[in-house]
């Protein structure tokens, strides 16, 4: 089955919201063995949308439409598809009584057209919204599936994956087994780590590896396809073990794992606690860490001292030390991670310093970064320079330190990145 996802909505075209709905559908479409070849944005205009759903009908059998079921004018999604398929729109009693009872609860005055969004295609299967007001729905005609779904993600990802993907699976009729899971990467680029598995993805076929690369950090997908679920996990677990004989030195973490999440599973693990002194990230790595459900089981807290005055009087560094080797340097960066360290008592601390750009701090240019890691075995200090603009490179220090405070937890120590 080849499937389109069309987003409706004026605000996507404008750039006011980024279109994550097709990234979320895409990657779950990929796990059902459908595959995605075409993402279609197009305004709210009723004539525009038409014409959208009659290309997309020459090239795929399933077409996915996300936004437009609100109570609206603009919303006009299932008003323009029952038009031209030539069919009506029914309200759904059960979404209504849904829709009202959520204004009795908040006790709001319920408008007239709000019951709009309980208008659903005559003869569609019904996607209850557990998470919002607009049910989705699911039509079928001779040649093709048009699903409806609405464009908050927040409620358009459960609907789907509790109620839309179960019903694909359904049609589809398969008794294979299809199973992905990721493998998660940092400190190699994708065109390296490309390089280093170039034989085992040229001879790739049962199951499929496919690399991604994504704000620094690099994921390989490997799917497999069997009759059952035991099959397909010793495919993926061979595949694994080839892969990592090549670059393990770089994973991380697995399927949803992220960099702050790893670091907060191991500081647990080893019933650790973590502080952190920030100068140019200014918050951002606590803030990464605080992210994480469960981070205040190991995060301590922190201090930001954005200047030199700051790192004087809150973190007690030396003037003369400043004055001798300057607040962006090995230096600074290493009485900076044991100062909070000795501040907080924690077991490891962290530092990050750094000139963001665009311009140069005194003689160290833009893109500069010291990150400092403290424990009871003794603090480092790695130097990084980097090219990005400015809160790029806040951002990128941050995963940088964050990698580096899980090798220190894995091995003892962190290796340059």
């Amino acid at each position: 089955m080849n499937a389109e996802i069309i987003a409706v909505g004026s605000e996507l075209l404008l750039g006011q919201i980024t279109n994550s709905n097709a990234r979320f559908l895409s990657n779950h479409l990929a796990e059902l063995g459908i595959n995605v070849y075409y993402h279609t944005v197009v305004g709210d205009n009723s004539e525009r949308l038409k014409n959208s759903i009659e290309i997309a009908e020459n090239r795929a059998d399933l077409i996915i439409f996300t936004g437009g079921l609100g109570p609206t004018k603009d919303d006009l999604t299932k008003e323009t598809i029952a038009r031209h398929l030539g069919t009506t729109l029914a309200m759904d009693e059960e979404a209504l009584e849904s829709i009202v009872a959520f204004f009795e609860r908040a006790g709001r005055f319920m408008t007239e057209n709000n019951k709009k969004q309980a208008l659903v295609l005559k003869d569609s299967e019904v996607l209850i919204n557990n998470h919002g007001m607009a049910p989705g729905m699911l039509y079928k005609t001779d040649s093709h599936f048009y699903m409806l779904l609405p464009g908050p993600p927040k409620e358009m990802e459960p609907m789907f994956q509790f109620e839309g993907k179960p019903k694909l699976a359904k049609i589809l009729n398969k008794e294979d087994v299809i199973l992905s899971h990721v493998l998660r990467f940092y400190g190699i680029g994708e065109a390296e780590l490309e390089d280093r598995l170039q034989d085992i993805l040229d001879n790739q076929t049962n199951p499929t590896i496919a690399p991604l690369a994504s704000d620094g950090e690099v994921t390989l997908r490997i799917t497999a396809k069997t009759n059952t679920e035991k099959e397909a996990w010793e495919l993926i677990n061979g595949a694994k073990s080839q892969i990592l004989d090549n670059v393990g030195q770089y994973l991380y973490g697995y399927d949803d794992d992220s960099l702050a999440s790893k670091a907060v599973e191991l500081l647990k693990e080893q019933t650790k606690t973590i502080s952190a002194a920030e100068s140019l990230t200014a918050g951002l790595f606590q803030s990464e860490l605080a992210s994480v459900s469960g981070a205040s089981a190991v995060l301590a807290g922190g201090v930001i001292t954005y200047n030199e005055d700051m790192k004087i009087k809150h973190l007690g560094l030396a003037p003369e030390l400043l004055k001798e080797y300057g607040v962006v340097s090995e230096q600074a960066a290493l009485a900076m991670a044991e100062a909070v360290r000795q501040k907080f008592n924690t077991d490891i601390s962290v530092s990050l310093t750094g000139a963001a750009g665009p311009d140069a701090h005194g003689d160290q240019p833009a893109g500069t970064v010291w990150i400092g890691i403290a424990t009871e075995e003794g603090t480092t200090a790695y130097r990084l320079q980097l090219s990005g603009m400015r809160n790029t490179n806040r951002l990128r220090a941050v995963k940088l330190a964050l990698s580096y405070v899980i090798r220190t937890l894995i091995d003892g120590n962190a290796r340059k990145i």
